[in-house]
Formats: structure tokens, C-alpha cells, sequence
């Protein structure tokens, strides 16, 4: 049970969440947070973050047995398990395999995209994220701020560092730095429902947008406003970010000698497109001023096309689009 509990929800998935007093939640064990006042209202501007008239609403299953009251955030009761993963895996236990780059010396202040929610078999205890990444720096100094959906169960989660993932950082609220403010969202917590092949989509619209009058970066799905990482805990990232990434990742422990089967995506190919294969559209950056913008010039990267591959999708409306994904090990893909 997490400090500061004071009332306790059991989802029918069997997550298990703790609505925690606000002012008592992890964040403020930060050192540079000790005498930090949460912003419950954000400056930042609207434009661009809203949701879309979408029926597909994505939600948390623990809300069936609940709610938190008022002056409280919802925080997933983590197995200690879980809690290793403190680091984020390095280059070799950890294959980014596709995804697309905003131009590198630009500077941005938030990012956006709609995401096709699914979730691909994994296997051996791996992962596969479909995720946005903002950063800056370089070396020690690098700066992410990430989100996701991935994991066991599909899941929304964040994950943070200042120094390159070596020391600092970690999923959701596991330790002190995302300030949330929401009770709604539960960091962490599977959402539902999810797409099937050849049937109904759902769709997760995450933005990330700095609050240039605060410093702090925050984060929203669909519109509501979910919580903020403080600026005080980057460096490079406390002005701007410098880098943003849409794209795919997986863990790949090549067990038995070969590449792992977990799935990226629908664990479809691109080119079965729409029903069938997974999809970011709508992807954006925020500006200087505030306004979401189409990025330009964008950068592909794909490690391993044989196993998970990406393409451009050309639909009118939905601003720049791509589909990615695929099934991992096969004769193609040894």
C-alpha cells in the first residue's frame, strides 16, 4: 500500500490501485521537489490536443469496482517484481526496430499522435512499447520523456531520465519525479477494450506540451489532462526538447538462439493496413508558440524490416500517417 492511502480499489483484471491523498504521492520525495506546489491548471494552449469525436473511448477496468474521491490520484499497486526494471534497457537488450524522427537541431515544445491500440503476444517475459519519445541531449546528458502502450496486458505508461537511463528516471510513479493530477488515469493500469484483425479499431490520442510559463511538461490522453513531469527535474530538457520519435520497440532476449517471436503491433505486417495492421497518424510536434504542427523532413528508421517493418499511409484527413509492426522469428527473420 503506497504512503498517504486512503482508500483501495481492486480491478476485475486484478490490478490493484491505491488513491493516494495528492499532496503525499511519490513526486514530492524528489530533492528538487521538496517545496513544490502542484499546478492543477495548465497555460498551456489548446490547440491541437483535443480529442476527436471518437466513440472508441479507451478504459480502465478498475473504475468498474470505483472511484477515487476528490483531492486524490489513482497509483497501481506494483508487484515487487515489476520493480527491477528501475533502468531502461540498454541498446543490446533493447531493439528500437521502427520508427520515425523529427529532424535532429530543431527545437519543440510537446508532440502528439494518435495511436492504434493493440496487444501483440509476447514472449519470455519481453516487451513491445508503441511509443512517443521526446528528448535532448546527448551522452550522460541525455533527457527523455517517454509514453507507451505495451507490456503483459496493454498498457498506458511513462517513463523518464536526465542522465541516459543510468541513474535517474523510472516507469509511471514507481519513483519521484511525474507530478499527476488527475484521478481518472492510473498510470500503469491496462486499458481496454483493444483492436482486433478484421474488426473494430480503438485508438489512444496522447499529446506531451510544455507549459512555457511553468516550465513543466505535460501530459495528456485523449484530452484530459493526466499530470506533468516538473521541468527542475531535467537539464537539457528544461528549455526544449530537441529530438521527438514515433515509432515501435521490443525486447529481444534471443532465447533458443534466435530472434524472439514477440510481436510489434498487431504482429502484422504494414502492408495489410488498415484493420490489420498497427498505426500511428495524426503525428505532430508542438511549436515555439504553442500551435501543433505536421513535422517535415521526417527521418525512418527500421533495424530489422525481415521482422517488423514500416510504411507511409496516404489517407485524406489524417494528417502524416504510418502503419508498423510485424511477428518477429521466422524464416525471414531468423
Amino acid at each position: 500500500m503506497h504512503e498517504g492511502t486512503v482508500k483501495t480499489i481492486k480491478g476485475e483484471d486484478g490490478d490493484v490501485i491505491d488513491c493516494v491523498d495528492i499532496n503525499k504521492q511519490p513526486a514530492f520525495n524528489h530533492p528538487l521537489l521538496k517545496s513544490h506546489t502542484i499546478q492543477m491548471k495548465t497555460h498551456v494552449h489548446s490547440s491541437g490536443t483535443e480529442s476527436e469525436n471518437n466513440h472508441n473511448i479507451l478504459f480502465q477496468s478498475w473504475h468498474k469496482n470505483g472511484e477515487c474521491p476528490e483531492g486524490t490520484i489513482p497509483i497501481l499497486r506494483t508487484p515487487h517484481s515489476n520493480r527491477r526494471r528501475r533502468s531502461y534497457p540498454t541498446v543490446s537488450q533493447k531493439r528500437r526496430a521502427n520508427d520515425f524522427s523529427a529532424p535532429p537541431g530543431h527545437e519543440y515544445y510537446g508532440a502528439r499522435a494518435t495511436i492504434n491500440v493493440w496487444n501483440p503476444a509476447t514472449y519470455q517475459g519481453e516487451f513491445s512499447f508503441a511509443q512517443i519519445w521526446v528528448g535532448s541531449g546527448e551522452g550522460d546528458e541525455a533527457n527523455t520523456m517517454e509514453v507507451n502502450n505495451g507490456e503483459n496486458k496493454t498498457r498506458l505508461f511513462t517513463y523518464w531520465t536526465r542522465d541516459d537511463y543510468r541513474s535517474t528516471g523510472c516507469y509511471n510513479l514507481v519513483c519521484p519525479g511525474f507530478v499527476q493530477t488527475t484521478t481518472q488515469i492510473s498510470l500503469g493500469a491496462a486499458v481496454e477494450p483493444v483492436s482486433r484483425y478484421g474488426a473494430e479499431q480503438f485508438e489512444m490520442i496522447i499529446t506531451i506540451t510544455k507549459d512555457k510559463s511553468s516550465g513543466n511538461w505535460w501530459l495528456l490522453m485523449q484530452d484530459q489532462f493526466i499530470g506533468y513531469w516538473p521541468g527542475s527535474i531535467f537539464t537539457s530538457l528544461a528549455d526544449c526538447s530537441t529530438e521527438i520519435n514515433w515509432g515501435g520497440e521490443i525486447t529481444n532476449s534471443e532465447f533458443a538462439g534466435h530472434h524472439t517471436s514477440t510481436q510489434m503491433g498487431s504482429g502484422h505486417f504494414p502492408e495489410e493496413s488498415f484493420g490489420k495492421a498497427c498505426f500511428f497518424r495524426k503525428i505532430g510536434y508542438v511549436d515555439e508558440s504553442g500551435n501543433m504542427r505536421d513535422p517535415k523532413d521526417l527521418q525512418v528508421y527500421v533495424t530489422k524490416p525481415p521482422c517488423y517493418d514500416l510504411r507511409f499511409a496516404k489517407y485524406e484527413g489524417d494528417g502524416i500517417s504510418f502503419y508498423f509492426g510485424g511477428p518477429g522469428y521466422s524464416d525471414k527473420c531468423p
